[in-house]
């Protein structure tokens, strides 16, 4: 054996100082591994369902008979449903079980999804996607607050949230190459179909794999509160809906709006003098929750409104087929998975303000470069590097989002935090397409012209507030977010 190395003592004579041992970076069990990858396949195929049948909308209108002005009620259906009983199924996850509520969301997934699949008139399809929104509802916060609580607060919870969060933008791409494939292949029924088997194998995998978590006390369901803040959310998606659809002055779309906005000012007043509220007035106060979420908004408004008006881009102007748009959305799909595995790590290391912070200034400037794109087809190249370049971005702020949200709060409150955070992410995805679509429509009407040239310059504004947006969202959040430092956790706060 060889000598152990001498270290020289000091001049005063005194033992050296031992170094530490390096702490070994925690892994994953077995078990965590497998409950990680039911979880994240699950919320993959709900990440799926939001896209899928947005470029085979045009050829179900023609096989169902939907008239043409009432294509979009088979996404508003889903976004109603989805957005507006997030919140309450992530309050019933927490009394009931999240384990129960996300194998029932499931259930009705997989059978919502057949019957989607067999529908034989327009009725029958868009009960369907109601049903479909319904099990979103349940399935993603009871599927987040069971993987928060699968991974204590630390570098595995955000390893998991990151790549859960990667997995999530990388379904809506996905579902935009998958639609465009199962309708040119077979048929867009596939779009349903393809949940099935997928759903089958969750729900007989769940009961062995998944370890349940539920609150030791049960109280009552605040009644008020569900029905206020339900109705507010699905009134106000339904106005942001409608506002892409017949513009921001319509009268249905501002009395929805105005409805809405009453009836979520009526909640805060009601969770305020609740005996067992529906969500604690102690967590909407909580600075993490508020400037998370708000990153959270950011995120999903700008890069899914950017899909939006670049599919615009590739089509009107560049003259891009349904499914070689959604095959160029592949690069940018590839960048949110690696933003997604190095979102985790960022916000271990840097922290989850700076995270935030750098991965909104990377969207921004990758975004503005977009404001360049011409009419030549050789503007692809750059399309598919500042897609890709901005999609690490927007990884790195939704990891942020989701591991600022759900931070410094005992496992009793994760189904309602992750419940908040979804129905962040469904309003989002609501809310950002049609706002683009005004400011990209305002300024086509201005020119007075419907050409592709006249698309590129409204798409070329959208783009330039869309880059606005999510740099002036990031500095504000990362400027009001609490300091902590990397690898400091803060201990759960009760009231």
């Amino acid at each position: 054996m060889s000598a152990p190395s001498q270290t020289p003592s000091c001049a005063t004579g005194s033992a050296p100082a031992t170094a530490a041992p390096p702490v070994a970076a925690p892994r994953m069990t077995g078990r965590q591994k497998l409950v990680l990858a039911l979880l994240l396949g699950a919320q993959f195929m709900i990440a799926v369902d939001f896209s899928i049948l947005n470029v085979a909308l045009p050829v179900v209108g023609e096989g169902l008979g939907f008239a043409l002005p009432d294509l979009q009620w088979i996404a508003t259906t889903f976004a109603l449903a989805a957005a507006g009983f997030t919140l309450l199924f992530g309050r019933v996850a927490d009394l009931v079980g999240r384990k129960r509520v996300f194998m029932g969301g499931m259930v009705v997934l997989g059978l919502s999804s057949a019957l989607g699949g067999l529908a034989t008139s327009p009725g029958v399809l868009l009960t369907a996607r109601v049903l479909q929104g319904l099990a979103t509802a349940a399935v993603t916060p009871a599927g987040l607050a069971l993987l928060t609580t699968a991974f204590k607060e630390g570098p595995l919870r955000e390893r998991a949230l990151g790549l859960n969060g990667a997995l999530m933008s990388a379904g809506f791409t996905a579902g935009a190459v998958l639609g465009g494939l199962l309708t040119d292949l077979l048929s867009w029924r596939w779009a349903f179909f393809v949940n099935v088997p997928v759903a089958a194998l969750v729900v007989a995998l769940a009961p062995s794999v998944i370890t349940d978590s539920r609150p030791a006390a049960r109280p009552r369901l605040d009644v008020p509160g569900a029905v206020t803040v339900t109705g507010g959310l699905l009134l106000l998606v339904y106005g942001l809906t409608q506002a892409g659809a017949t513009g921001w002055t319509a009268p249905a779309t501002l009395a929805a709006l105005l409805a809405g906005a009453a009836l979520l000012i009526g909640f805060w007043s009601v969770e305020k003098r609740a005996a067992a509220p529906l969500v604690p007035v102690h967590i909407l106060k909580r600075r993490s929750v508020i400037w998370g979420n708000v990153t959270g908004l950011t995120a999903f408004v700008t890069e899914t409104s950017l899909v939006f008006l670049l599919t615009l881009y590739l089509q009107e102007v560049l003259g891009y087929s349904p499914l070689a748009t959604g095959l160029a959305f592949g690069v940018l799909g590839i960048g949110t998975v690696i933003g997604g595995t190095l979102g985790g790590r960022a916000v271990g290391r840097f922290g989850n303000r700076a995270t935030i912070v750098t991965g909104g200034i990377v969207q921004a400037a990758a975004t503005l470069s977009l404001v360049a794109l011409g009419t030549s087809g050789t503007w692809i190249w750059l399309l598919l590097a500042a897609t890709f370049v901005g999609g690490v971005g927007n990884m790195l702020m939704i990891v942020g989002f989701m591991v600022t949200a759900t931070s410094g709060l005992p496992d009793d409150e994760q189904g309602l935090a992750t419940g908040l955070a979804t129905m962040t992410q469904q309003v989002g995805i609501t809310l950002g397409i049609p706002v683009m679509s005004a400011v990209a429509t305002a300024r086509m009407s201005g020119l007075g012209d419907s050409g592709p040239q006249a698309v590129l310059s409204g798409v070329a504004v959208a783009i330039l507030v869309n880059s606005a947006l999510v740099l002036a969202g990031a500095l504000l959040a990362g400027g009001l977010l609490g300091r902590r430092r990397a690898g400091r956790y803060p201990r759960p706060e009760r009231p």
